[in-house]
């Protein structure tokens, strides 16, 4: 039985050694393909009537893409579909995600290029009754997240006295905020220096400090070495030589 059982793992030793990596697929096909939502200002944002897609992620994998000598192809998905999207094979990586225990069971991670913190906005009608985090840990307290996303589960451990209402995209947050059906939501410093200029009714409640400091990475095939080894080490150059710094300062969101 042994033997038998050798035989068989020899047998398939040489197609696993032989196993095509995302990288060599990209380059023989020409094209890049890019997961992404669409609905993270300044990250990843398309325009409705161009369904055109525009934001700091986007320059940076129009970047690889060109950099790869390939086209790029964004694919639109949603934060609930995100992690099955990478391991379909729907796309090749993902704009950037949060990093979590949870994605990391089934997905890969690219090296990091920004970390970010979360932060409470509310309707400034009523911002003079919120002064730190535990206000919102209340009974009456409605939260809105979006589904699926990581500010989703942080919500539930934040505040597990308050109500939580979980949106469905292409429905966000904070327009449970703005229609007045919810009294806050959590979002990260990224999107809240967007938002409190896009919309004059929200405003950030000045907290002591933001929470749960989170690096943002693309999500990647982990069990392709060679794919993740290329593209960690495109991220090395291009913070090398400052191409992350100047998109920083593009978005002005060089003082996050």
């Amino acid at each position: 039985m042994k033997k038998i059982l050798l035989v068989v793992l020899l047998a398939l030793l040489p197609l696993s050694l032989k196993a095509e990596s995302k990288l060599t697929q990209i380059l023989s096909s020409g094209e890049l393909k890019v997961g992404t939502t669409g609905d993270w200002n300044p990250m990843t944002v398309k325009d409705p009537a161009s369904n055109k897609y525009k934001g700091f992620d986007i320059d940076v994998v129009n970047e690889l893409a060109k950099d790869m000598g390939v086209t790029l192809k964004l694919v639109p998905t949603e934060w609930k579909t995100l992690v099955s999207g990478i391991t379909s094979n729907k796309y090749d990586l993902s704009t950037s995600a949060s990093l979590s225990a949870k994605r990391a069971l089934a997905t890969g991670y690219t090296d990091s290029y920004f970390t970010y913190s979360t932060l409470p906005l509310v309707n400034k009608k009523y911002a003079s009754k919120f002064k730190d985090w535990e206000d919102f840990n209340k009974k009456k307290i409605k939260v809105a997240v979006t589904l699926g996303t990581v500010q989703e589960k942080m919500a539930k451990e934040f505040f597990p006295n308050a109500t939580i209402i979980s949106v469905e995209a292409p429905a966000r947050d904070y327009q449970e905020v703005l229609a007045g059906r919810a009294d806050v939501h959590i979002t990260s410093n990224i999107e809240a220096s967007t938002l409190v200029k896009t919309y004059d009714q929200l405003t950030i409640v000045p907290v002591s400090s933001g929470k749960k400091p989170t690096p943002l990475a693309w999500l990647i095939k982990q069990d392709d070495q060679v794919w993740i080894n290329y593209v960690n080490h495109w991220i090395a150059l291009k913070k090398a030589s400052g191409f992350f710094d100047d998109l920083m300062v593009k978005y002005g969101l060089e003082n996050l």
